[in-house]
């Protein structure tokens, strides 16, 4: 099970790792080269990252600039940007586009709030799926005669222990980045 454990504990961490994404992509009223990362752009016939059709950098707290590095994909850009629900308005300059942004209002920062609830449940959905797939593991392994009922029994307590953990810390960030977006 120890091998079955760490394979639970680092699919638990990939559920927090990618929570961690989700909230960094949120506006908390400082520019940040990751509020565009969730950003689609229709390219080349397929859905891309923003970053691989353009550098997105921060020359300024609150301006975020991204420099296009093919002319034609200007529009494409500008659109998904626009389209992403972010609140921002680009302003185009020839392949560049640069991005005020805007004070954030109290309406836009219950709805950023709402917003990064909606990640954490995500994210304690995919953990529990996680503590799920373990026990039904370990009931395998018990009615396989694997591990004693008492194995069994010690093993699932176990992983609900990381399971709490895992959500608990989920939890923390949460109330971490709720408190970061409502600071005026």
């Amino acid at each position: 099970m120890s091998g079955n454990f760490d394979d639970l504990k680092r699919r638990m961490d990939g559920a927090i790792n990618a929570y961690k994404q989700d909230l960094a992509s949120l506006r908390t009223g400082r520019a940040s080269g990751n509020l565009l990362d969730a950003v689609q752009v229709p390219a080349y016939g397929s859905a891309m990252p923003i970053n691989q059709v353009a550098t997105v950098s921060v020359p300024e707290p609150r301006m975020i600039a991204v420099s296009v590095w093919d002319k034609t994909m200007v529009g494409a850009v500008d659109r998904a940007i626009r389209e992403a629900n972010l609140g921002f308005n680009p302003i185009v300059d020839g392949t560049n586009l640069r991005i005020p942004l805007p004070e954030l209002n109290e309406q836009r920062r219950k709805e950023l709030v709402k917003i990064s609830h909606g990640y954490a449940e995500n994210a304690r959905v995919a953990v529990r799926h996680v503590r799920r797939d373990g026990m039904d593991g370990l009931k395998r392994s018990e009615k396989d005669g694997e591990i004693s009922e008492d194995e069994l029994h010690k093993q699932s307590e176990r992983v609900q222990k990381l399971t709490d953990e895992t959500i608990a810390s989920i939890d923390s960030l949460l109330s971490e980045k709720e408190a970061e977006i409502m600071q005026v």
